[in-house]
C-alpha cells in the first residue's frame, strides 16, 4: 500500500478536488487522491485514500486531518490497511507442507496392549 492514508468520515459531497485543495492549503503533497464511490449511484461512500510520496508526508497528512472538524463531524485519518480477506491473485501460492507419516516429536507413544 506504500504511503497511503485512509481519510474517513467525509461528507458525501467531498470530491478528490476538495481534498487536493485542503492539502495544498496546508502545504501537504499527495501523489493521488481517490474518493470511494458507490458503483451504482456514484455517491461518495464517505471515505477516500490519499497516496503520499513519503512516510514523513503521510504522517503529516494524518496529524493534520485526524480528528479535524468538518461540518458536524470529525474526520479520521489513519495509515491505510490492506483489504481484509483479499489476497493478491498474482502472488504465487506456496504449497502446503508435506504430511509426515512419523509421529510428531513429543507426542505420546502408543504401546501395544
Amino acid at each position: 500500500m506504500g504511503f497511503t492514508v485512509f481519510l474517513g468520515n467525509l461528507p458525501t459531497w467531498v470530491t478528490a478536488d476538495d481534498i487536493k485543495q485542503w492539502l495544498a492549503a496546508e502545504d501537504l503533497v499527495a501523489d493521488a487522491v481517490k474518493v470511494i464511490r458507490n458503483h451504482e449511484t456514484q455517491e461518495s461512500k464517505g471515505f477516500a485514500f490519499v497516496e503520499a510520496p513519503t512516510a514523513d508526508e503521510m504522517q503529516s497528512i494524518i496529524r493534520r486531518f485526524d480528528r479535524a472538524p468538518l461540518e458536524d463531524r470529525l474526520l479520521r485519518a489513519n495509515p491505510a490497511q490492506p483489504p481484509k480477506g483479499k489476497t493478491d491473485a498474482r502472488a504465487p501460492q506456496s504449497p502446503p507442507p508435506p504430511q509426515s507419516q512419523s509421529q510428531p516429536a513429543g507426542a505420546p507413544r502408543r504401546t501395544a496392549a
